[in-house]
This record gives structure tokens, sequence and C-alpha cells, in this order.
């Protein structure tokens, strides 16, 4: 949000930043007059013209009480309150939260990518050891979780894609806990991350390859000065790219594609919310200038 905060200044565009976490702070009001008849401090329904919706927080009042039962009360209150907000904005947003939050269907994905005709590696997703092991039989697999990439204990763990060396019997209990992704194991020349804004796509190769623990999953890097640069796509897969954001009633798509060594792209998955900042720096792709411009014509449009 910071860097479209900045865009915003900078072309004197006057905006209001609600952080959902502290929404609390506000005197806040719904009303019933017209679907404009809402107000959270100094700012109203008819003020809006135009909204980005970017992982917002969950409120958590100050009390002067230790309660969980009370604490969850209001939190879920404040956030009730919200997605009544949300159904106001209707029209106005950038990506809708309804619909950011139907796009992160991975299946839906993967369908309507195949129809609109990328290539997509051979996937089942399953929690039956006999559907994987009848997948691996012709093809290297990597796994992935279908959802949940962040195990939350006492300390923040991610779920990495691992490559797997042979599924056996005594992989049958744990597996059948939860559905996994498997997936066919793609030689890759590198990553390629394509954002999308609206008719807008920059896409970005990230050479994975240059380290051995990047190989299967670029995010395992963390310490590691991955390569970025900025690629034209052929033609076509621009194309498809914004097809299937456009599919999916969204207006921005962060979409994650392997190239191969054969320079092929297979398509694996698009975020409806996706990060993007660290693209722009690493590229300078001008990618929250796009974001604003989207803003300005929805702000347009409603007039």
């Amino acid at each position: 949000m910071d860097y479209i905060v900045r865009d915003l200044r900078l072309r004197k565009i006057p905006f209001f930043r609600l952080n959902t976490e502290t929404i609390y702070q506000y005197k806040c009001r719904i009303g019933n007059e017209h679907i404009d008849d809402w107000s959270i401090g100094t700012i109203n329904g008819q003020q809006v013209s135009a909204a980005y919706f970017r992982r917002p927080g969950i409120p958590a009042a100050k009390l002067s009480t230790n309660n969980v039962g009370i604490s969850t009360y209001v939190s879920t209150e404040w956030q009730a309150f919200l997605k009544s907000i949300y159904a106001r904005l209707e029209n106005k947003w950038f990506s809708s939260p309804v619909d950011i939050t139907l796009a992160e269907d991975k299946p839906k994905q993967l369908l309507l990518a195949k129809q609109l005709g990328f290539a997509i590696p051979k996937n089942t997703i399953t929690n039956d050891i006999d559907t994987a092991k009848s997948l691996e039989q012709n093809i290297s697999l990597i796994a992935k979780p279908l959802r949940q990439a962040l195990l939350e204990d006492e300390e923040e763990k991610v779920i990495f894609t691992n490559r797997i060396n042979q599924l056996t019997e005594s992989d049958a209990e744990p597996l059948s806990a939860a559905p996994v992704i498997f997936q066919q194991e793609i030689s890759k020349k590198y990553d390629v991350r394509v954002t999308v804004v609206g008719e807008s796509v920059f896409a970005t190769a990230i050479f994975s390859q240059d380290y051995a623990e990047t190989v299967v999953d670029w995010r395992r890097g963390g310490h590691c000065e991955l390569v970025h640069k900025i690629i034209e796509l052929p033609i076509e897969i621009e194309k498809r790219c914004i097809e299937l954001t456009k599919l999916l009633n969204l207006r921005f798509g962060a979409i994650d594609f392997i190239c191969d060594t054969s320079d092929n792209y297979w398509f694996l998955e698009i975020n409806p919310n996706g990060q993007w900042a660290w693209i722009e720096n690493q590229t300078q792709a001008p990618i929250a200038n796009s974001i604003v411009s989207e803003l300005l014509k929805i702000g347009e449009s409603q007039l």
C-alpha cells in the first residue's frame, strides 16, 4: 500500500487509507437511505469513487478486559461491519473482496487456464496415495499446498514446493489428513511472474536455477540474490493472461509460469491479490502507477 500511497501523493490525488485493524479508532455508521449512506471517520460513501483492497488486518480494539470471548465478539462485529461496507462499494472496487476470494480456487484456475489454451503440467489434487502414485508412474513429481502455505504455530513456517522422491505406503496415512497438489516437475530455464493490471502486462523472469536451494521453489532462497529481468512474452501468452484475469472478474492478477529449457511457458497458478512491490523494486516496472491509473478510470466511470 505504501507504493500506491506514494503514487497518489505524486499525482496529488486525494485518498483515504483505512488500516482495518484500527477501525475502532473512528466513529463509524451505516444507514439505509441509499447505498452510499455510510461513514468511517470524516469519510462518507459519496466521497469514495474507487477502492483498492489489499489484505486487511483483523480489527483488534484495545479493551480493558482480557476476556477472550469479549475480544472475539468485538472483532467479529467489526468484521461484519466491514463486510457491509465492502458490499456497499460494489462497482467501485479495483478487484472486489468477493471476486478475489472466488478467484483463489486453484482447481478452477487450472480449469480456466486449460480452456484458454495454456500448457499445464500434469497434476492431481488428492489425499489418496494410490491416485498420487498413479500419476507418479510416468513422471517426476513436486508437491505443494492447495491453499494454506503458512503453518502458524509458536513460530511461523512456510510450506514450500517440494520434489517428491518416491511415494510409499508409509505416506498413505499422513497424506489422508489433507489434500495436496501433486504436479509434474518441469525442467526450468527460469521462473516467470506475470503481473496483470487491467490491459497492462509486466513479465519478469526470475533466474531460480542459479542456486541449488531455489531450483524447485525460488521462494526458498531468502538470502539468494536472484536475478530478475523484464522479458517480453509471446503475444498469445500475454493475451491469455489478460483474458484469464478478466474471466475471474479481476483487474489484477499475479500469474506464475515456468519457462522450460525449450522456451515453452507452463501455467502454474494466479494469485488474485499477490505481492508485486518486490517486482517493482527489482525491475522498476511501473505497477503502482498502473494500479492508480486503473483506480482513476473506475472513478471516472462513476461520474
